[in-house]
């Protein structure tokens, strides 16, 4: 009988540029050494997994060439292999790494139903410790991080989001709990919009952008604050529209 592979759940840093200098900082070298053996790979982008596996071996050498490292490509529902194909190698007794674009894999990410599917054939999974922006962003809001609650992405209709919005602000203040999305870089800026004129003036809300990375910037502020801010154009030099951001929101009662 054929002793099944591991799925290890590999980090990525939480943004593209300069990897090398960033994977020190936010990946344990133990982690890194991990990735470094493994010579197959479930992975969003084979091309951008290649460049993260390449900064990895500036720093602690790869077991394999890059050229015989294996990749196959995972993007949820876009993609158009069935999923378990991608167990093979796992059912063959091989040790596969699962990679997210940026920051942990199967959270807000489709390698949650390769997760799931390897539970489901009894496949050992290890998660490995890498940054998680939602966390980081949790940890510098102030806001609680005794009861919070991730949404993903919000709705994409202004009239909807608008909705959605004011009924997490309720929520928020009904249940002291801090409300967590993200949103595409290039709508950032209308999702900030759109928040300073749906929600209270004394609501919080902390946007926390560019996590981990040399240009960092976490501003907390209410509702009302944020709307002089943005009144004297000092929102501009954030470019929020080619950063990613996490939005946290607090209402109190």
């Amino acid at each position: 009988m054929t002793t099944l592979g591991t799925l290890y759940l590999v980090p990525n840093t939480l943004g593209s540029q300069t990897r090398e200098v960033q994977i020190p900082w936010v990946i344990p070298s133990n982690v890194a050494g991990r990735v470094a053996e493994l010579q197959f790979w479930i992975v969003e982008n084979a091309k951008t997994a290649r460049a993260f596996l390449s900064a990895v071996n500036q720093i602690t050498p790869l077991a394999f060439p890059l050229q015989d490292i294996q990749m196959q490509e995972w993007r949820g529902a876009k993609s158009n292999i069935a999923p378990e194909s991608l167990l093979k190698d796992l059912l063959l007794g091989r040790h596969v790494g699962l990679l997210s674009e940026a920051g942990l894999p199967a959270v807000a990410d489709p390698g949650a139903e390769i997760v799931a599917l390897a539970h489901r054939h009894h496949i050992q999974v290890q998660p490995l410790v890498g940054p998680s922006s939602l966390m980081m962003a949790l940890m510098a809001s102030g806001m609680n991080g005794q009861r919070f609650m991730f949404h993903g992405y919000l709705a994409i209709k202004i009239p909807d989001r608008i909705e959605e919005l004011r009924l997490l602000e309720q929520q928020s203040k009904k249940l002291h709990m801090t409300q967590l999305w993200i949103e595409t870089p290039y709508r950032n800026a209308s999702m900030l919009k759109t928040i300073l004129q749906s929600l209270s003036p004394n609501t919080t809300l902390c946007l926390a952008i560019d996590l981990s990375l040399p240009t960092e910037t976490i501003l907390r502020k209410t509702i009302q604050q944020w709307q002089k801010m943005l009144t004297s154009s000092e929102l501009d030099p954030l470019n929020l529209d080619k950063r990613p951001a996490v939005f946290l929101l607090s209402a109190e009662p």
